[in-house]
Parts: C-alpha cells; structure tokens; sequence
C-alpha cells in the first residue's frame, strides 16, 4: 500500500527512538563536583578512618559534603560547588599528609538503574570541563648517558671474564668511552670482543703517551634509536599513570622528537597533577656489595618504604628497567606475592653472567625518582613558587639469588599484594627510559568551561528556535512533523555520544549546529520535491511517495560526500578538529535516519493509507 510502512520497519523505528531516549538521559543528570583519595603508593590503603579525618576537616572550615562513599582502595567525597571543591583539595592534603593524593574529580550523578543498563552522560574536553594542559620534554641526553652507562658496565664485565686487562672505561664528556690497555696485543684482543659483541659502536684505535686506546662513540643511527625509544616508554608510561588518576578522556600524545603533551579534564590543580604525572623514574639491578668492597666501588642506599634501613651496593649496575619485557604480580608455592619478570634478550644475557657466579648473594632493585617540586614561600608580603628538580633513590627490594637466572626468574620477600602489584607496574611500564621535565602548563577553569557550554548551549538553542519557526511557517503540518524529527535527531546524536564514550568538546558544540542545519536541508528537499509534484497536478499520496523517493539520492550524495570529509578530519586531526569531526560524522547518520526514515513514518501514519485531497505543506496547501 502507498505511504505505508510494514509493521517491522515501525517497530524497528520505535526501538531505536527508545534506545535512543534510555541513553540520552544521563545527560540531564550534571556531574557533581568532587575529591577522590587515593594512596600515594599501591602499598597504601585508605580505610574509614582516613575518610572521616577528611571529613572531620572539611566540617572544621565549613565546607558543605554532599556524600561520601568508601570505595574498594580510594575514597570519593561529592561536594556542592566547584568553589567548594577548590577549597577542601589542599585542606584536606594537607590533613592527610604526602602518604595520600588528593584529586580534582567529577562525579557523575546518573541514577543507579541507567547505570546497570550501561548508560552514562557523554564526556567533556578539556576546553568544556576545565583541567590542565602540560607540555613534558624527555631529557635525551640522560637517556643516552643512561643507555652508555649500561653499555660500559657491560663491557668491563666481558673484559673481566675474559681475563683482558684494561683501564678506564668510563663515559666521558663527549658521549664515548675510553678503554687503555698495555701493548698492541691486548688491545687487539678487546677489539676484537666489542667488535662481535657491540656493533652499536664506532670503534677507533689510536696510541698516545706509550698508551694503545680504544674509543667508542655511539653511530648516529643507535642515538636515534635510544632516543626514539625513551620517547615512547615515556609515552606508554604516562598514559599508564594517567589512566591511574581515573580522568575521563585524558589526552596523551607526542608533539615533535621529545615532547609529550598531556591534557588532563576536570583536573584544576596543576601542583597535584604535577607531582603525579611528573615523578619519573627509572630501575636498577644491582648486586649487594661484599664485606671487602672498596667504599669507592660502592653506594649506601635505603629501603623506599623503610628509610631506616639500609643496604651497601654495587656501582655496576647489572641491567635496568629498559631490559624488562614483561611483569605480573603472582604468588608463591607459600601464597606469599611475588613479581614474575621476563627480560628482553640482552637483559636475560646480562642477568644470567651476573648471578651464575653469585648464588648465595643478595640483588637489589633500585628505584631512581626525578620529579619536580614546588615550593611556596612568602616573600615582601607576596606568595612566589619556585620549582626544584629533585632525584630520589631507593630500594624496592633486596632478595637472594637461589639460582642462576636468565630470562625469566622472580622476586620474593614482598610485603604485601598491592607491594608486589606496584612493582610489577613499575617493572612492566612505570620505567622510564630518561627524566622528563615541564616545559608549559596553563590551567582552564571550570568557569570559564562552564561559559563555554552556557555559550555552545545558547547558540544551539537559538538555531534550534529559528529553525522550528521556519519549518512551521513555511511548511505547516509537515513542518510540524519535520520538527519533531529534527527534536528526536538531537536526542539521537546525544545518545550515540554517550554510547560511544565519544568526547563532547567546544568545535563539537559547531558541529551539532552544523548537523541541525543539514537535517533541515534534507526536510526542505523532500518538501520542495512534493510541491512541485502538487502543482503538476499528482495526487497527495503519489506526490508524497514521489518527493521521498526521488529526494532520497541527492540527500544521500549530499550527506556521504560531507561525511567523507568528516572521516578525513577525523583521521588526520586532532584536538578540535578531531571534535568537530566527531559531532559531525554522528550527526550525518542520526540525521540521515530522522529525516528519511522517523520524518517518513510519521507522515505515513497522518496521511497514508487514506484518501487525502490537501496537504498542510505550505503553498498550495491542496490538490485533489
């Protein structure tokens, strides 16, 4: 029958339109503002009694709590207002003290039943919610230094074993490594050694002062390498730390060969986030130091969660955290935690030579912390921030070597499960390959979000409005109709955001405009395309059907060609651009649906499947 859908097809319409309706109502439930507690170390829980001496604060300075919640290893405290929420972060910081991070977080206040249905309101950039942008710089030639360091320990130990005699060894200034032998005769036999061992090198011969030298460089390919390589550790680390702060759509990405940008939503303390994402590290294997040991051939190092004790190790450092493949957090034949550990090839190589020879003996796991602090002072009545690089060292563990170990061994003596997770996570990803060091931050406020949505929210209101106005005047009941499909569009494109955990940002605001504007384009062609079939004298039902049918090619050419554009922006840009292309690549498909498909079934079910001699459209409103 004309202008008639089969049942399916309407029921299949119904069901989208409610799919539709169930996960675009998260929305119309704001996020509340909040401070999420969690222990500064894995090792570190927060318990009931942390949580009430962070509210025990807050009720002191008359800071309003809304609710609190105990989660399973951190603590969520909702408040009124954001001004609130900046208030309570350092008072209750500072009531807790260093053993505890206190975050900027936003709550979402989504009832519990859409909550189990998976539904949640979409997420907002940073340019909407507020946070912090930061650009980091990797230290390069502390990677390279560190990369060399490993390299000449190695080396010295193959001489050793091999019985070769040699002196100095060490990185000098200019990024190589002198080795001095006694004749022509020892230096050709360590040739020869770090030649079939260590291609990575440039290797020059020369004699000075009755001294035969080896000096190796690096080859410019292997810098690059190195360097390459600490970028994207860092990279990978970063992320990891990111994703531990619980921020809803971080951004982390590299910006040229050594830069890292970090943009971290609805977080609004830069300090904070700082000393989070700014304590970089990196791991040592050493050998604990023997009794006879030169002090010179030596360091004295403390336990990271007992400074009071202390252990004596070796300068040589055995491998470092670059040479971890692989770490999980597992349990003993005793179910006591441990830490499974697979090295890469070279670090398997070096850890084998290491301990077959040191059984009985104890090796250390070192933990190397560069971070940047900031300090507060006063100063003439006035407050100055000063940031300092600081270096931390100490030891996460200290167990004896059963056996020779190889690719694949373990570490046990841990304390505890969260311990022995930690260590696994710094193992398997928290190692960085060099330091990296704040280049730029800059703060957006939640203010200034806000006037960015109230703006966005106005200008997509108001195009809304006149849009219906037109529709209305210009073509009357469709109009109506046209309306309501231009209404459930919207709520459509609102509720694919959400499904998708797509981000909703500034640009996205234009986009969704621009959507509003094509959905109405497509209306107006089948409309225009039914009037002109009105006054060439077709009946109502065949003008219809014909107006949806011929209209339905150059709507679906002028929607794809803009799509494509939209998969483009999508794939080659970023930050605002990527936004827009989102919003828009979205809203070309809910449109395309609403107007071909929820616009026609309702004109079907006002007019289809009756006689009809006028059609409310606008112009010449009937044609018998």
């Amino acid at each position: 029958m004309l202008n008639k859908y089969p049942l399916w097809k309407n029921l299949v319409i119904v069901f989208a339109l409610v799919i539709g309706f169930i996960y675009a109502l998260p929305n119309f439930f704001p996020d509340d503002y909040a401070i999420q507690i969690t222990g500064a170390r894995g090792s570190t829980e927060v318990d009931q009694r942390v949580l009430d001496r962070a509210l025990g604060e807050l009720e002191s300075r008359g800071i309003e709590v809304k609710s609190s919640l105990l989660e399973e290893r951190d603590a969520l405290i909702r408040l009124t207002s954001s001004d609130d929420q900046l208030r309570a972060r350092p008072a209750v910081q500072a009531a807790l003290g260093r053993e505890y991070l206190v975050a900027l977080n936003m709550a979402p206040s989504t009832p519990g039943w859409l909550q189990s249905l998976g539904a949640g309101p979409m997420k907002l950039g940073l340019d909407l919610r507020g946070g912090v942008h930061f650009l980091l710089e990797v230290d390069m030639e502390t990677a390279v230094n560190q990369r060399l360091e490993a390299l000449s320990g190695q080396i010295k130990r193959d001489m050793r074993e091999e019985r070769i005699r040699y002196r100095g060894g060490d990185v000098g200034e200019n990024r190589n490594i002198i080795l001095s032998f006694r004749d022509s005769e020892t230096r050709a036999e360590a040739f020869t050694l770090i030649r079939d061992n260590y291609n990575e090198f440039l290797l020059d011969e020369s004699t000075e002062g009755g001294e035969f030298l080896i000096s190796l460089a690096l080859s410019e390919a292997e810098v690059r390498n190195i360097q390459e390589y600490a970028l994207e550790q860092n990279l990978t680390t970063i992320r990891n730390r990111v994703n531990e702060l619980g921020v809803a759509e971080p951004l982390v990405q590299r910006q040229g060969a050594s830069r890292i940008i970090v943009e971290l939503p609805g977080v609004q303390d830069t300090a904070q986030a700082k000393r989070v994402l700014g304590a970089t590290a990196n791991l040592e294997f050493r050998m604990e130091a023997r009794q006879d040991t030169g002090s010179a051939e030596t360091e004295q190092f403390s336990f990271r969660d007992e400074p009071n004790r202390s252990a004596r190790l070796e300068r040589d450092v055995i491998a470092t955290g670059n040479n971890v493949a692989n770490a999980q957090q597992a349990f003993d034949e005793n179910g006591q935690p441990q830490v499974n550990i697979t090295m890469d090839s070279v670090g398997g190589d070096l850890m084998n030579r290491a301990t077959r020879n040191n059984i009985g003996r104890r090796m250390a796991v070192l933990f190397i912390e560069y971070r940047t602090e900031t300090e507060t002072r006063e100063v003439d009545g006035e407050i100055v921030e000063t940031e300092k690089r600081v270096v931390e060292k100490g030891l996460i563990s200290l167990a004896t070597v059963q056996s020779a170990l190889g690719s694949s061994f373990r570490i046990t003596g841990l304390d505890s499960i969260p311990e022995a997770a930690e260590l696994a996570l710094l193992l398997r990803a928290g190692a960085l390959a060099a330091p990296m060091y704040f280049v730029q931050e800059r703060t957006i406020g939640p203010s200034l979000g806000q006037k960015n949505i109230d703006a966005g929210l106005m200008s997509v209101m108001i195009g809304f409005a006149l849009v219906l106005i037109y529709m209305a005047l210009f073509y009357r009941g469709f109009g109506m109709m046209a309306n309501v499909a231009l209404t459930l569009n919207l709520m459509l494109l609102v509720a694919c955001m959400s499904i998708l955990s797509a981000t909703l940002t500034l640009p996205g605001i234009a986009g969704i405009v621009l959507t509003v504007g094509m959905a109405v384009d497509a209306n107006v062609l089948i409309f225009e395309r039914i009037k002109e079939e009105l006054k060439s004298g077709v009946p109502p039902q065949s003008a219809i059907n014909a107006g949806y049918s011929r209209a339905f090619v150059s709507i679906f050419d002028a929607n794809i060609t803009t799509l494509l554009v939209a998969v483009i922006l999508f794939a080659m840009g970023s930050g605002p651009v990527k936004g827009f292309a989102v919003t828009l690549c979205i809203g070309i498909l809910t449109s395309m649906f609403t107007g071909l498909m929820v616009g026609r079934s309702m004109v079907n079910l006002v007019y289809g499947g009756r006689r009809v001699e006028k059609l409310s459209i606008g112009g010449k409103l009937a044609n018998g």
